[in-house]
């Protein structure tokens, strides 16, 4: 599979099926262990920062990966702290992009 970190988004179109069972495990191992799969439906993680303005800053960061990789999480911004959930709305279910766009996010 790679470094997931160093590859990019493609556009799911829809027409697959979601990483399900032992596809869906390798891809998590790849990842920071504080992601967690979530029903293998979605990845979850939270962030933490010192204050409001470190979160936001780190969200709009997101946004700007976001953007690049046309690949987008739901956020969630609290004083201090940054949730992020991903999946694949296409598919309703997890997608290689996930993993890429976490593994990214994680760079950040």
């Amino acid at each position: 599979m790679g470094t997931l970190d160093k590859k990019s988004c493609i556009p799911c179109r829809g027409g697959v099926e979601p990483l399900t069972g032992e596809a869906l495990q390798e891809y998590a191992a790849l990842l920071d262990e504080r992601w967690e799969v979530v029903e293998e439906h979605h990845l979850h993680r939270d962030y933490k920062f010192a204050d409001f303005r470190q979160a936001l800053d780190f969200v709009n960061r997101v946004g700007e990966l976001a953007e690049a990789e046309g690949h987008h999480p739901d956020l969630s911004l609290a004083y201090g702290k940054v949730g992020i959930a991903l999946w694949t709305h296409k598919i309703d279910g997890l997608h290689q992009n996930d993993f890429i766009l976490a593994a990214k996010i994680d760079r950040l």
